[in-house]
Parts: C-alpha cells; sequence; structure tokens
C-alpha cells in the first residue's frame, strides 16, 4: 500500500541557500524541490510537505548566456497600448531583485491553492540578511552540488 502522509506527519525543517555566484535556472529547480517536498521519502502530492526555504544574497545571482538582456518580464497595466517589460538584468540592479528569483521558483511550482501555499514557504532576501535566525536553518551548499551551478 501506498504511504499518504497526514498533516499531523508533517515535519517542516527550514533551510538556507547562498544564491551568491549561482545560476539561475539550477537554483530554481533545487529550491522547488525543496518548497515541493520531493527530497522527502515522505512526499505525498496533494499535502504541502515541503520545507522553508531561506535564499539569502538574490542580488548576486548569475544568468547565463544573453539572458540579462533578453528575457524580458512583461506586465500588463489595463489600459489600452499599457503593456510594460523590463529585462532580468534591470530588475536584477532595480530595487527588488529577489522578484527574480521568485519569479523563477513561482514558474516551476504547479499552480492553484497547493501551489499557492508552498510559495509562502520561500523567503527571498536579496543581501546577506534575513530575520529567521531563530528558525535555526540547515545550510544548502547549492554552489557544491555541481561544478555547473557556481559561475564566476
Amino acid at each position: 500500500m501506498t504511504y499518504s502522509a497526514k498533516a499531523a506527519d508533517i515535519q517542516k525543517d527550514w533551510t538556507i541557500i547562498d544564491a551568491e555566484g549561482v545560476v539561475l535556472g539550477r537554483l530554481a529547480s533545487i529550491i522547488a524541490l525543496r518548497l515541493r517536498g520531493k527530497h522527502k521519502p515522505t512526499y505525498t502530492q496533494h499535502m504541502d510537505d515541503g520545507d522553508y526555504v531561506i535564499v539569502i544574497n538574490a542580488d548576486k545571482i548569475r544568468l547565463t548566456g544573453n539572458k540579462a538582456q533578453a528575457d524580458i518580464f512583461y506586465w500588463h497595466t489595463g489600459y489600452p497600448g499599457g503593456i510594460k517589460g523590463k529585462s532580468k538584468g534591470e530588475i536584477l540592479a532595480g530595487k527588488f531583485p529577489e522578484r527574480v528569483v521568485e519569479k523563477a521558483v513561482e514558474r516551476m511550482i504547479p499552480e492553484g491553492p497547493l501551489g499557492r501555499q508552498q510559495m509562502k514557504n520561500l523567503k527571498v532576501y536579496a543581501g546577506k540578511d534575513h530575520p529567521h535566525a531563530a528558525q535555526s536553518p540547515k545550510v544548502l551548499d547549492v554552489a557544491g552540488m555541481n561544478a555547473k551551478n557556481k559561475r564566476d
């Protein structure tokens, strides 16, 4: 019989990831895996049994190739002709660089109520300071997992 986790069985851990020099797509896929809980043997598809993930130094991530100029986030103001866009490079250099990481992870999480709940477990900070020291998060070295994860 297949194991199905109940709400009382779920154990959520806190994980901290330093994004300095790490390639965006590779980082986002590892974060999405942790948020969904697929790294745990107790993974249950319809339950939020993933971990809390803290990402620091989000403003120092790496984009490979021409993605800093070519990848553009579009939105619409609601007015006629109101389509606007900013490249990933402009957003990283702007006021809220953590949004690039949040969007990359959000697009790897399923849509719907469960996906929205799992995205609430992601905390992204542009600098190295974060207010979650009391949770004593475990460090996950994404840059050391694979040589391709980090670019200088």
